[in-house]
């Protein structure tokens, strides 16, 4: 079986570093080579995964041009997915790239442009969508376990994104960190909307198969002194009722450690069919299954 060679390019996000523990826990994935602007920032992940110093770049072209990776791993800021993709794209390989998908609709058009030229995949990292719980729900939505879907309320966060590096290890996060990241910077696509909404409006066109919004209402806050918001919630109406998305920097604690209040994760909510249309398993010996209910998919 091919062994896929892989490649990180800009380290911005933390993600970095979990998207490349993943590949050496791969049998048929090796990490060929790595790159970022500022080498400091790839020390922690050099050192945790034993990368060798022949495979570390400063330069994004020597790194794709050397190693020639099948696949590159791409993790700017959030506002520069655009820019880096553009970037890496000629060289021929796969590109994942770190979600959100972009920071606008004109931007997310010129990544896939940018791959379509190359016939390559462009692949957004939605960790959630594999989660065994996220999974499972979908399925009981497929079965009719809760009727017919009506409403998904999501809600997630952390404490905030100063507060961990790569592997979950945790950080001090201090106001002179913060003046200097991209994640309090506007332009750069900081703040907790784009952080997190993207988790729940996919996952939540996922469970409505695909149901568009009719309208979509959205609000912020921002901590005074800051430029981009820390808390958000969007409202979003369609023609079954109404689905609410809720981001948070600065829970009490972090979902992957102990769930906050209210929970992280989302709910699902049901409408009960007539009887003639319920989808019942022969196998199931439930008298009420497939009836009206709810499921909460909770993970981390």
């Amino acid at each position: 079986m091919k062994t896929w060679k892989i490649a990180g390019v800009n380290f911005d996000h933390m993600h970095m570093g979990d998207l490349l523990r993943a590949v050496t826990r791969h049998p048929n994935a090796e990490i060929v080579g790595i790159s970022d602007e500022q080498r400091p920032r790839m020390e922690s992940t050099i050192e945790a995964l034993g990368i060798p110093q022949d495979r570390v770049f400063t330069d994004y072209r020597a790194c794709l041009e050397k190693t020639k990776p099948d696949l590159v791993i791409i993790c700017p800021s959030s506002a520069a997915h655009g820019e880096w993709t553009e970037k890496v794209a000629p060289f021929g390989a796969h590109v994942l790239v770190e979600k959100p998908f972009a920071s606008n609709l004109a931007e997310a058009d010129r990544m896939i442009a940018a791959l379509k030229k190359t016939g390559k995949e462009l692949i957004i990292n939605w960790p959630l969508r594999w989660y065994p719980c996220h999974v499972t729900a979908k399925r009981l939505v497929d079965e009719g376990v809760i009727g017919d879907l009506e409403e998904v309320h999501y809600y997630d966060g952390n404490r905030g994104p100063l507060s961990h590096i790569a592997d979950k290890v945790e950080t001090k996060a201090t106001d002179e960190a913060q003046a200097k990241s991209w994640w309090y910077n506007k332009a750069a696509g900081g703040g907790s909307l784009l952080d997190y909404l993207g988790y729940g409006v996919t996952l939540g066109t996922w469970f409505h198969n695909g149901r568009k919004p009719i309208e979509v209402t959205t609000t912020t806050w921002q901590t005074p002194g800051l430029e981009v918001d820390e808390h958000s919630v969007s409202v979003a109406r369609y023609d079954c009722g109404l689905s609410k998305y809720e981001t948070r920097w600065g829970t009490f604690s972090d979902p992957w450690t102990n769930q906050p209040q209210p929970k992280c994760g989302f709910v699902l909510k049901g409408k009960k069919r007539d009887r003639d249309h319920l989808r019942l398993r022969k196998d199931d010996p439930r008298p009420d299954a497939g009836k009206a209910g709810g499921l909460r998919a909770a993970g981390r």
